[in-house]
């Protein structure tokens, strides 16, 4: 009750203890930051996916700036020979300004990606852009391009049917449980909606020989998420775990010493600061340490 309060008040809080708690999460503001916090999770067995912060752009100059990052991390990938995807989010490339300058920037880096065997997964945002992103994906795969990915969310009332259009494509999914603040008519509310639409979600992406990144911190998810690659005898061509940066470590490290395959969502760039309100919006016990610090 507390921590929800606190959050409220997060607006008003001096940048400063945001950006202190905020370094459990994102890992820097560069791309070397960014690299030297990949390594070290390298070394604990986990494969990477890499997010350059920034999206709901309001400029094409913006667009373009951060497009050079995003182009650079591909470059570094490609250096390193490790198991290391982008994920990009398709309001930060112009979708919302303009939908051909959007797509043709999304095209430019899968473009880039694919000659540099990099993996895109394309983050799914608020419901606004849902209709738009799933179409930049099935345009981009009519026009031959097989190292992309999309994001579904379990509490959106419409990504069955979503994830059911896309089963000629054999897609590689993620599946989460969502983050954005929707109304009650097209997502789920409560804590057993979510997880019960999750199970079934996954149902239908093995039932469909989709792999899927099995995105969640939830114990009763990951269980469930257990039960199925036992009974299923799923192997890494067919599932991974998937877990934020700074999010239960020791379950992730727990995962990995079990022989799972693991990825995490490493996030780094200037634009911190939305990307940490929501965390703390996701784990209040975090907000609670931050209104603590202001006077301690």
């Amino acid at each position: 009750m507390l921590n929800e309060l606190i959050i409220k008040l997060l607006p008003v809080v001096p940048k400063p203890i945001i950006r202190y708690f905020a370094n459990n999460y994102i890992a820097g503001e560069t791309i070397d930051e960014a690299f030297e916090k990949t390594q070290k999770v390298l070394d604990k067995g986990a494969h990477i996916t890499l997010d350059v912060l920034g999206e709901y752009v309001t400029s094409k100059d913006q667009t373009l700036k951060d497009m050079r990052i995003r182009l650079d991390v591909i470059d570094r990938i490609a250096s390193t020979e490790k198991n290391i995807t982008q994920s990009i989010k398709l309001t930060s490339l112009g979708l919302g300004l303009d939908d051909l300058f959007a797509y043709d920037n999304t095209k430019q880096i899968v473009k880039h990606a694919n000659e540099n065997n990099v993996f895109i997964q394309f983050d799914m945002e608020d419901s606004p852009f849902h209709d738009k992103t799933i179409q930049f994906y099935k345009d981009l795969r009519e026009e031959g391009f097989e190292n992309i990915g999309l994001v579904f969310q379990s509490y959106m009332r419409r990504a069955e049917n979503d994830i059911l259009s896309l089963i000629d494509y054999k897609p590689t999914l993620r599946l989460t449980k969502g983050i954005y603040i929707e109304p009650e008519n097209i997502a789920f509310k409560t804590h057993e909606e979510i997880n019960l639409n999750y199970q079934n979600l996954l149902h239908i992406m093995l039932d469909n020989d989709m792999k899927v990144g099995m995105a969640t911190h939830d114990e009763e998810l990951i269980q469930y998420c257990i039960s199925q690659i036992e009974q299923r005898n799923l192997t890494e061509d067919n599932y991974e775990f998937q877990m934020l940066l700074g999010v239960r470590e020791d379950k992730r490290d727990e995962l990995i010493s079990a022989g799972h395959p693991l990825r995490v969502y490493i996030s780094f760039g200037k634009d911190w600061y939305g990307y940490s309100i929501r965390r703390f919006k996701e784990n209040p016990k975090v907000a609670g340490h931050v209104f603590k610090a202001i006077f301690s």
